[in-house]
């Protein structure tokens, strides 16, 4: 087993935005192999995703986003835990991030969840039907590689907090 270095775990954690013992424990179990200690951090954020989802998010911050030429507008609200995590620049980031991708992407649902029955009766390729329709399963717009659950885990794993998106609205100007 290869011993990890700071300058490894610094970069790990440069790359994931994971905390020094994550990154160093990561590594650890990865034997130094970046690839999988980002897929060890990934899977470790869906687990402490799952586990503070049942609790209540009832701060939060409602971000709004205007695209160049004052045509498509977006208010977003996302909800967290505590207010100091609502004023923190990582939630800040995230909210900015999820407003412009409403603006880019135009979802019609939050979650796989939200969409009715009957809309998706219709459908013949349901999971394609969510990636184009529900914000959470749609490709990142800054990283196509990551789906916006994806962005949203990292973000629970790196604060420790349930956060969600709770609604939004899109506007575009004639629709």
């Amino acid at each position: 087993m290869m011993a990890t270095t700071a300058d490894d775990i610094k970069r790990l954690r440069e790359e994931t935005s994971c905390g020094v013992i994550d990154c160093k424990k990561a590594l650890e179990e990865a034997q130094g192999d970046f690839n999988k200690a980002k897929e060890f951090l990934r899977k470790r954020g869906l687990e402490m995703a799952a586990k503070k989802s049942d609790r209540l998010a009832r701060e939060g911050r409602v971000e709004s986003y205007i695209h160049n030429g004052n045509k498509i507008g977006v208010v977003v609200e996302v909800n967290c835990e505590t207010d100091f995590v609502a004023r923190s620049e990582d939630f800040c980031k995230f909210t900015k991030d999820v407003a412009l991708h409403i603006a880019a992407l135009s979802p019609k649902y939050i979650r796989k969840e939200d969409v009715p029955a009957d809309i998706l009766a219709k459908e013949s390729d349901k999971e394609a039907f969510y990636k184009a329709h529900c914000l959470l399963a749609q490709a990142y717009v800054k990283d196509p590689g990551k789906n916006v659950q994806d962005l949203l885990n990292e973000l629970i794993a790196k604060i420790g907090e349930n956060i969600m998106v709770g609604r939004f609205v899109r506007y575009k100007v004639g629709e």
